[in-house]
């Protein structure tokens, strides 16, 4: 999959605008997708579709990436634009209005129609979650933190408990490149036990390569019936494809996952 992708990369790295797509047992009346780098009008180090406005990047170039994003997708509104925080907090999105407020937050979801819920990474795992017939949905901005203080259980919750759930795992870091000290792995271990088989030890004292996509796939299947798909990537080693901040550092650009349910749903 990686090879593929770099492969065909390699042949024109500043395509149009590109998105990756789950591929799960969801009503059709759910879009959901996921940003790469290409499509925009960044100048590097953001080059070229950066959504950030907080990462340094001129504020006309993220407005016009926006723009792109909402007219070549046709999304129905503009995306809740949340301020994330590495936290474990979710919001509810009640209508399109609402979208529009800044809301501190790693998570939103919605039961509301053409209501575009959205979050952003740059090597964190976006997760989105839907029950089967596509009458409600969240997003989930999963970074350890947030993932070590049971986000997508509070994700989780906002689902009826005999719902049939399927989540997608976006483009995250992945498991060769996400060097971790004991503190993060105590995290996940005072959480569950079982978090132990997502990380392996380097040859640097206390530190390992953590797995956020096993990670999240445990947190979401152990005291749950989800079904999981998605995790191929790496943002990390698919530069020509993602965003990363481990790898670029404070200037590293941003994309977006987004997800709505819609109006004819």
């Amino acid at each position: 999959m990686i090879g593929e992708l770099n492969r065909s990369l390699e042949q024109n790295p500043f395509a149009n605008l590109t998105t990756l797509v789950p591929d799960w047992g969801v009503s059709s009346a759910v879009t959901a997708f996921s940003t790469t780098r290409l499509g925009g009008v960044s100048p590097p180090p953001f080059d070229s579709l950066n959504l950030g406005l907080h990462v340094g990047d001129d504020h006309s170039n993220v407005l016009e990436n926006r723009r792109r994003l909402q007219d070549s997708l046709a999304l129905p509104s503009e995306p809740m634009w949340l301020n994330q925080t590495h936290s474990a907090t979710m919001v509810q999105v009640k209508d399109a209005q609402s979208a529009l407020l800044n809301n501190e937050a790693d998570g939103a979801w919605t039961q509301s129609h053409d209501t575009v819920i959205a979050v952003m990474t740059a090597d964190c795992l976006p997760v989105v979650i839907s029950d089967s017939s596509g009458t409600r949905l969240a997003v989930v901005h999963a970074g350890w933190r947030g993932l070590a203080e049971g986000i997508l259980d509070n994700a989780l919750s906002v689902f009826p408990k005999d719902a049939t759930l399927h989540a997608w795992l976006g483009p995250a870091i992945g498991p060769q490149h996400f060097e971790v000290g004991e503190e993060v792995r105590k995290a996940f271990l005072s959480r569950r036990d079982s978090h132990d088989s997502a990380f392996v030890k380097t040859n640097q004292k206390g530190k390992y390569l953590a797995n956020l996509y096993a990670i999240a796939t445990s947190e979401l299947q152990t005291d749950h019936d989800v079904s999981v798909s998605g995790g191929e990537y790496c943002t990390y080693e698919q530069q020509q494809w993602f965003h990363s901040h481990r790898r670029d550092g404070k200037r590293s650009g941003r994309m977006v996952t987004v997800a709505w349910i819609g109006a004819t749903g």
